[in-house]
């Protein structure tokens, strides 16, 4: 887990983010992260044929209310 008093940049963020990624970043469990998946509140890119979850990070932002810079 990300040491809480470490500074995130969002510009170092990458464009696709790990389940675990996100749930660090808004400090939730990382089933939250999937139950908003399955409810659209944050939809999941699947990828390979496990179909782990990837979330974009603009989406990342929307739902922290933060626009992504053009």
């Amino acid at each position: 887990m990300a040491n809480p008093k470490t500074k995130v940049r969002l510009e170092d963020l990458p464009d696709l983010l790990t389940v675990r990624e996100v749930s660090d970043l808004l400090r939730v469990s990382p089933l939250t992260i999937k139950r908003w998946g399955k409810r659209g509140k944050l939809p999941a890119i699947r990828i390979n044929s496990r179909g782990d979850r990837r979330y974009k990070k603009e989406a990342v932002l929307w739902l922290l209310g933060i626009q992504a810079k053009e």
